[in-house]
Order: structure tokens, then sequence, then C-alpha cells
């Protein structure tokens, strides 16, 4: 195995390598950021664009409701919908669980995205330092 074959192989390890570890670190951060926020009326809006039919405009419905805790004891809580509703204010589509995952999803590739340009920038001194 010749010099650079050697070397091309240790950077690509490096490099895989590097994004597993920053990945672990930035994608749970952004992943809560996006459960978070997945509340907001802007989350709602920007996800309604991509659920919603044409003709209709997303809203933010929330409801009481109960969850079952460790113990088997039901325990209040809140849900909330999206719902889709036209120009009559007749709900056209409603959407429990979707929009979350995919604002969660969204903020999931943004931190993919950065853990990779982190993990190309930080490739090369991470070689020499193991170097």
């Amino acid at each position: 195995m010749n010099q650079a074959t050697a070397g091309t192989i240790s950077g690509c390890v490096i490099w895989i390598l590097s994004i597993g570890v920053i990945m672990s670190c930035i994608l749970p951060i952004f992943i809560v950021i996006g459960t978070i926020t997945s509340f907001s009326q802007f989350a709602v809006k920007m996800a309604g664009n991509f659920i919603c039919p044409d003709g209709t405009t997303a809203e933010s419905y929330s409801y009481k409701t109960t969850i079952t805790n460790d113990f088997g004891n039901p325990e209040p809580a809140t849900g909330v919908e999206l719902h889709c509703v036209d120009q009559s204010g007749k709900v056209v589509k409603s959407d429990p669980v979707g929009y979350a995952f995919l604002w969660d999803g969204i903020f999931a590739l943004i931190g993919l995205i950065i853990s990779g340009i982190l993990a190309f920038v930080l490739a090369s001194p991470l070689g020499v330092l193991i170097g």
C-alpha cells in the first residue's frame, strides 16, 4: 500500500469518527430544540404549508387530555393538533402528530448538516493531532 492510499484511508476514518462524535453531541441538541419549538405558532404555520391542502390555513388546536404515568395512573395533559381550516372555518384536515415529526425532522436535518460541516472542518486538525 503506497503512502497516498494510506493517507486517504486514514483521512476517511478520521472524518467518519469525527462526524460520529460531533453528531452524538449536536444532533440531540437540535432534536430537543425542535421538540420544544414544535408547539409554536411559527412551527404550525411552516409545517402546515407542507401538510395542509391548498386553500386552507394551518391553525394550532390545543385540548385537555390525560396521559398515563409510570405507575399506571392518569394525569392531566394538554394535547396539540394541527388543523387545516378552509375559508368558511370548517376543519378540512386534522393532524395530531405528523407536523411535529416533520418539524423535528427539519431540525434533525439541520443538525446533521452542521455536524458534517464541523467534521469536515475539524478532520484536518484532528488528523494532525492524532499523527
